[in-house]
């Protein structure tokens, strides 16, 4: 098992002189200071944690681009085969840090909003398992990163807001896109245009959010959940997860021809077969993602 903490300094410049290794266990943990965003790969799972509690976990320029590379990194990488998105201190992510002017100057805003976005698809098109852990307050861009994801498990202590209207701003990080499909176009727009801050019961009620805990239970939930994602079959995960994605730009005859052509190809894995000895054997089946 190996443990990395991968880190961006708040001002997007590389600690490598400041980093340090530790040996932990059975591996090996890397560290480096003041880092804005940490990484723990263990047993399948990528964890992926905002780290400026003191910001409450707002995003910086530098920080979009970091989380970029972290979800192409592991959408590729084999080892990795679920994602846990959350925040460290008191808060998931209160969304863009307004105040960061790293990525401002002699770049235009579109330019920036574009790089940003990439983020966004990068998250959307990662093909495995995704999972937002949320305690606290998560707004604006910070409520779409863990809109996001396949799954959010949510404290009772946490809030969601679409707060752009309240800074003049509209809605960004795939906002427009995800909320007419988890909520209904009035509900969206409801959340859009009076931009209030709602509870995590009521981010359930209206399908926002899967699962609601007590805080002390959010981290044995938020385990569970990512350790039965990430031994399930990846193959058939992975092509569950893009037929859904994409059912909504489809009719039914063409889903269903995707539906055909993805069957087929999970028929013929590996996973499918040990799947089906293991039902025979009356065993949990180990899925090797071939």
């Amino acid at each position: 098992m190996v443990a990395r903490l991968v880190a961006e300094s708040t001002r997007g410049q590389s600690l490598r002189h400041s980093s340090w290794r530790e040996p932990v266990g059975d591996y090996l943990l890397v560290m480096t200071e003041d880092a804005a965003i940490l990484t723990t790969t263990a047993d399948g799972i990528l964890t992926v944690t905002l780290n400026r509690p003191d910001k409450l976990n707002g995003v910086t320029t530098a920080m979009w681009a970091h989380l970029r590379d972290i979800f192409r990194n592991g959408a590729a990488d084999n080892d990795v085969r679920a994602l846990v998105l959350a925040g460290n201190g008191r808060a998931f992510c209160a969304g863009a840090d307004l105040w960061d002017s790293s990525g401002s100057g002699a770049t235009h805003p579109l330019e920036r909003m574009r790089r940003t976005h990439d983020t966004a698809l990068a998250l959307h098109q990662f093909p495995k398992p995704t999972v937002a852990r949320v305690h606290g307050i998560a707004a604006g861009a910070g409520a779409n990163l863990a809109l996001g994801c396949d799954l959010i498990v949510a404290s009772t202590e946490a809030r969601f807001s679409e707060i752009f209207a309240k800074r003049g701003l509209a809605l960004d990080f795939g906002g427009s896109w995800l909320l007419p499909r988890l909520v209904g176009m009035q509900r969206a727009k409801e959340l859009a245009l009076l931009a209030e801050i709602i509870s995590a019961t009521e981010a359930r009620e209206m399908g926002l959010v899967n699962r609601v805990v007590a805080p002390d239970e959010l981290d044995a939930c938020v385990a569970d959940i990512a350790a039965r994602l990430a031994s399930g079959p990846p193959i058939a995960l992975a092509l569950s997860k893009k037929l859904l994605n994409e059912s909504l730009s489809r009719s039914m005859s063409a889903q269903l021809d995707a539906e055909s052509m993805a069957q087929s190809i999970a028929l013929k894995s590996a996973d499918a077969v040990e799947a089906i000895s293991a039902f025979t054997e009356k065993r949990e089946p180990t899925f090797t993602g071939r």
